[in-house]
């Protein structure tokens, strides 16, 4: 049991056409979701390579609301909520589509907690990912057993 100071997500975006999307995308970690929104940036575009830091060394947009101190999370609530990434449709492109996703609680602890989805092979045709209305908003990841990011 130790507090949540920080998370890490790595998220890739595919390179094909339409991959990039306007839409509202949320982390779920420890009961609670973050937004994934970058300083100065609106949207997740195709091919991107984005490194989202929650907590200590922020780079989110709305950093004061997207601190999983702010009430304090537990790395004892791991074990009791999902972690996932959900998204909310909107803008003119809102399709998603994921090729990669590695979320790291607590990155430079003795006791980092990892999470990806075992579908996803980064640079693969076969292990991507699409979100949308039409296909499920939501991908949940479990704990990973060695450091995939």
């Amino acid at each position: 049991m130790a507090p949540i100071t920080q998370i890490r997500a790595h998220v890739e975006t595919a390179d094909v056409g339409g991959a990039g999307s306007d839409s509202w995308i949320y982390l779920g970690v420890g009961g609670r979701e973050f937004l994934l929104d970058l300083q100065g940036r609106s949207d997740t575009g195709r091919a991107a390579d984005d490194t989202y830091y929650f907590g200590e060394g922020t780079n989110a947009d709305n950093a004061e609301y997207n601190d999983p101190r702010k009430p304090q999370l537990d790395t004892d609530d791991l074990a009791h909520f999902p972690v996932y990434l959900r998204m909310e449709t909107s803008g003119s492109e809102p399709p998603w589509c994921i090729e990669w996703v590695s979320v790291t609680v607590n990155p430079d602890s003795r006791d980092p907690r990892r999470y990806t989805h075992p579908a996803l092979r980064p640079h693969s045709e076969t292990g991507r990912i699409w979100l949308d209305d039409r296909s499920g908003k939501a991908l949940y990841l479990r704990p990973a057993s060695r450091h995939q990011d």
